[in-house]
């Protein structure tokens, strides 16, 4: 073998061994069981899991009929002064957010100063976009909110949209400034379902602009707090540092590659313990789609107040986010097994994962929130609502 061939294969090698020595170094978790009879079990498995470290913390909760009757959680929220997850430890919530964003909207339709078919533009006159001329029909609020806008998705440059201090950016301001990078559609509006991170900033600035008061101060004060969501913000509480979960993330992970290209590591990075990398407190830019940080119950009694909570929306409102008219939801993302009908709504990006669920005929609300952007978010959610929680 010649001295380049060696030199090159050296070179092929080296990355590959490092890959699979973190491999065989990294936590490896319990496998998911297939069920479990009770909430016992499901808290011996939750506890065996985050010993094993992957994630190192998470919480869960769960609303059968209206009444919490699971609120509890496991591992450490931080690895620095080992401080344990408790169900009070707040999380990003990455993109369940949209979820409260879909209720804002919603509850502007309630009142009567939007209609769901109105076209965006009536209320942002600078959003404009380009299609290739074969579907000319605007762009609606109803498109927005069911990911039909053809309208393209912000991943992964919104990875690094970051900032690191306590504040929150003008909504309408960042909107402004990042859509001429995304005029162009990928598909007709109301064509296909395609994710977009971009339509829910888009409709963060309609409420700002129907409103005239700030994304957050809107869904904090009109969203969470008439549904005694207290422990959820679009801030980490400064005076209670105690309760915010640290971000982790795991060397070996194909996203591990894009975090250098999109994030100051520098900044971001607080310290690589084992085969995690543990992330300083920050923050996302776009809030409508991704800003919402806090507990598990909070996000279980969001989930909730889709069932059919009064306090939310009216009744027929509700039901649209689930029918639809007969077409997608509205918000959620809408599965059936064996003629049940049920709804998520996933959440993720650096550091965090987290999922809620609504089984509006079983009386069923299911959110786990988690500090490791890995964890098999459905097969734990599957394990979860296979309990007969009525007993």
């Amino acid at each position: 073998m010649t001295r380049r061939k060696k030199l090159l294969t050296a070179l092929i090698a080296a990355p590959l061994l490092l890959a699979a020595a973190l491999y065989v170094a990294a936590p490896h978790p319990p496998a998911i069981p297939r069920a479990v009879a009770n909430a016992d079990d499901l808290d011996a498995y939750l506890r065996d899991l985050t010993e094993a470290g992957t994630p190192p913390g998470l919480s869960v909760a769960v609303i059968s009929d209206g009444q919490m009757v699971f609120n509890r959680a496991y591992g450490i929220a931080e690895p620095f002064n080992t401080t344990p997850v408790t169900p009070e430890t707040r999380f990003h919530w990455w993109s369940m957010t949209k979820m409260a964003t879909a209720m804002g909207i919603l509850q502007l339709v309630d009142q009567g100063r939007i209609a769901l078919d109105d076209p965006v533009a009536r209320y942002l006159p600078f959003f404009t976009v380009q299609s290739d001329g074969k579907d000319a029909r605007p762009i609606t609020i109803r498109m927005l909110l069911n990911h039909t806008s053809g309208l393209k998705d912000t991943m992964p440059a919104m990875m690094g949209w970051v900032h690191f201090e306590d504040e929150t950016p003008n909504q309408s301001a960042l909107l402004r400034r990042v859509l001429p990078n995304y005029a162009k559609l990928r598909d007709a509006p109301g064509q296909s379902r395609a994710y977009s991170n971009l339509g829910y900033m888009v409709l963060g600035a309609v409420i700002e602009s129907v409103t005239g008061q700030r994304y957050e101060h809107t869904i904090e004060k009109d969203v969470l707090a008439p549904l005694g969501i207290g422990q959820t913000a679009f801030l980490y509480p400064a005076e209670q540092t105690a309760i915010n979960a640290a971000g982790s993330h795991p060397l070996v992970s194909i996203f591990t590659p894009l975090l250098p290209v999109y994030v100051p590591l520098g900044k971001l990075v607080a310290a690589w313990i084992g085969t995690n990398l543990w992330f300083n407190r920050f923050y996302i830019d776009a809030t409508p789609s991704t800003g919402l940080i806090g507990t598990a119950a909070d996000a279980a009694r969001l989930a909730w107040a889709f069932a059919g909570d009064s306090r939310a929306l009216a009744s027929a409102t509700l039901r649209l986010t689930r029918q639809g008219d007969g077409g997608l939801p509205l918000g959620w993302e809408g599965f059936s097994q064996d003629g049940t009908p049920w709804f998520q709504h996933r959440g993720g990006g650096p550091g965090f994962a987290s999922i809620m669920r609504l089984y509006p005929t079983k009386g069923l609300a299911v959110a786990i929130v988690a500090n490791s952007t890995n964890l098999d978010r459905e097969g734990l959610s599957d394990l979860i609502a296979g309990i007969d929680w009525g007993k």
